[in-house]
């Protein structure tokens, strides 16, 4: 389920975006200010950003370009009251994706961000899916249910491993030589200490300890 940050400081307007992307299917989560925006965006739990210009703290030109200064490739729509051609222009040349004016029809908005989102989504070779687990091959992003994390590089093998191998149970000797290769005594923690991490950020529950042997994901 894709995840929606909604970064408007009128009451009215976001209660409006937000009711009516939640009807839509969309989890979205509501700012009021530019500081905020800026924050939650970088943090990459979020597919699409729905940017208000006149925000206070940081206006939403100024959100804009430190994202794209930080490399955050989030989709972005601006959502804003400027119509004047030379703010749609300022607003493409910062990095938005794409550009509405107020007030607007909330079936157009909902367009725009369907096809911005569809053309966020990974070629289905670049998944791994198990039950409501998917891991993105190429930006080392797990989704778990509504929850979206990023992965160190050792998470990331560890959870590609345990996703290939559904309720296959794998030994700790396995996990080690596979993910740290050789360099690792064979006596370590490391991969329960690993799988500690992983846990945090999938769900204890998916992965289990087979006692005396090493690990299984649960399909």
């Amino acid at each position: 389920m894709n995840r929606i940050l909604i970064a408007e400081d009128e009451a009215r307007i976001a209660s409006f975006v937000e009711r009516g992307l939640s009807r839509s299917g969309y989890v979205t989560h509501v700012v009021a200010d530019g500081v905020s925006a800026y924050e939650l965006a970088r943090g990459r739990d979020f597919d699409l950003l729905i940017l208000d210009l006149g925000l206070p703290g940081h206006d939403g030109l100024t959100v804009l370009r430190k994202l794209r200064d930080a490399r955050v490739t989030l989709p972005v729509i601006i959502l804003t009251a400027r119509d004047a051609v030379s703010d749609v222009v300022a607003g493409l040349e910062s990095g938005a994706d794409d550009y509405m004016s107020k007030p607007f029809a909330f079936d157009e908005l909902l367009a725009r961000v369907r096809l911005r989102l569809r053309r966020e989504e990974p070629p289905e070779g670049f998944l791994l899916r198990v039950g409501d687990l998917v891991l993105d091959l190429r930006t080392r992003r797990i989704r778990a249910g509504d929850q979206v994390a990023e992965l160190s590089a050792r998470e990331f093998a560890l959870a590609e491993i345990l996703m290939r191998n559904p309720d296959r149970v794998l030994s700790r000797e396995q996990l080690l030589s596979r993910v740290w290769g050789f360099d690792y005594d064979p006596g370590s923690n490391i991969v329960d200490v690993y799988v500690r991490y992983l846990r945090r950020k999938i769900g204890a529950a998916r992965v289990q300890t087979v006692r005396g042997v090493g690990y299984r994901l649960r399909a």
